[in-house]
């Protein structure tokens, strides 16, 4: 089946208006109008610079996203939230939820990324969702225990919900190894095959047509030596992309090892 590639550049808490200014002139100087390329890119900056990047982003073709949101759909007191309505009101299209860093820091919970799922969802966002294993879980042979658990709670969110398992079809799935995030170690083609062909049989086996059009990314270490080899197993669909996508030249070139 014909899967789009997605490149996401995460920014993490990096960035100014001066760095985003001169990254974003790179990277839209270095990838190909949108109708003349084969990926669909999108970064995430911080909260607080989305606003200044939306009008920019949105005439380049290039999609916008939030690296988290609130489980509150609507307003309220949440001190410290942003909703998944106003991300979506400053020009966001994309929105990062479950990423490991929000788990081990943050105490996001798997029910938790199934709410907040449902709340990108509701206010018409792509919900980019994040699963992965750690170190001593690889070790210990719990990788598709643990990605499956992760995996399960955003599918029973979806099957409870109005919204139902088709809201599959507005989201992407990141394959993200704990153990690959900044460590320089990467998963072997292989390995990240292996799991994203277990991410795409598990969502089959409650739909097979849904399965086999989810986009899954894979998120540990992408760097534009290993994009192409990465990106051309059959069921990788493209990268969620940390460090590298602070470089424009490395970002632009990992774009290019989509075609």
């Amino acid at each position: 089946m014909n899967r789009t590639p997605v490149v996401v550049g995460n920014w993490k808490m990096h960035g100014s208006r001066a760095a985003n200014a001169s990254l974003i002139s790179g990277v839209l100087s270095g990838v190909a109008p949108r109708g003349q390329r084969s990926a669909e890119v999108v970064v995430c900056p911080p909260f607080v610079y989305l606003a200044d990047l939306a009008t920019m982003l949105e005439q380049a073709g290039v999609g916008l996203g939030a690296q988290d949101v609130c489980t509150e759909a609507g307003q309220g007191a949440f001190t410290g939230e942003v909703s998944a309505p106003m991300l979506r009101d400053v020009g966001c299209t994309h929105v990062i939820i479950g990423h490991s860093e929000r788990r081990a820091y943050y105490a996001e919970t798997d029910e938790g990324v199934g709410r907040k799922t449902l709340a990108a969802l509701s206010a018409a966002l792509t919900p980019i969702i994040c699963v992965g294993e750690l170190l001593e879980e690889r070790d210990a042979g719990l990788t598709y225990e643990v990605v499956g658990r992760q995996l399960e709670a955003v599918l029973r969110a979806l099957e409870a919900d109005p919204i139902g398992l088709s809201g599959l079809n507005r989201c992407i799935v990141a394959y993200e190894p704990v153990w690959a995030i900044g460590t320089g170690r990467t998963a072997t083609p292989e390995q990240a095959q292996d799991v994203h062909a277990f991410i795409r049989g598990l969502i089959q086996s409650r739909d097979a047509r849904i399965g086999g059009s989810v986009r899954v990314l894979y998120g540990g270490s992408v760097k534009p030596g290993n994009a192409r080899e990465l990106f051309g197993m059959p069921d990788v669909d493209g990268g969620l992309i940390g460090g590298a996508s602070l470089k424009a030249e490395d970002f632009v070139a990992i774009v290019a090892a989509t075609q």
